[in-house]
């Protein structure tokens, strides 16, 4: 079985990073990316040229996207019934104080302030995926 993420991010090198990140795992994982918050929610919703996507285990989500921005994504996943209980870690280089309080206030279920340094990016993706994919129980779709 391959746990599905979708990574919702516009930097191709934080794309890049975090799919390094992933391939070093002990565990078989799928990611998806998508670049703006439209093109997350088509995803998420099954549209068009998402009809076939599989629905992820968990959502890494940049808040500062091109055309819906990440608040805005949180948003209505978390208004979603079948989508709110997807784990959506935030994964953005904000350290906003009102950015942490509104993500957390949107039922993200964690904040994480990427890290500039390639090691400590890479230690950050493998540690998101240690805790949600060996510790924590995921609900079933």
């Amino acid at each position: 079985m391959s746990l599905e993420v979708l990574l919702i991010e516009d930097n191709p090198g934080d794309v890049e990073l975090t799919q390094i990140a992933l391939d070093d795992s002990k565990i078989s994982v799928n990611l998806s990316v998508v670049e703006d918050g439209v093109e997350a929610m088509a995803f998420l919703y099954k549209e068009a040229k998402y009809a076939k996507m599989p629905t992820p285990d968990i959502i890494l989500l940049d808040l500062n996207l091109p055309k819906k921005d990440g608040r805005e994504v949180l948003a209505e996943i978390k208004a979603d019934n079948l989508l709110r209980r997807i784990p959506v870690v935030v994964l953005t280089t904000s350290q906003a104080e009102e950015d942490v309080l509104k993500a957390y206030n949107l039922s993200a279920n964690c904040y994480i302030t990427k890290p500039v340094d390639f090691d400590q990016f890479v230690k950050i993706v493998q540690s998101i995926e240690n805790f949600w994919f060996t510790i924590v129980k995921l609900p079933p779709e």
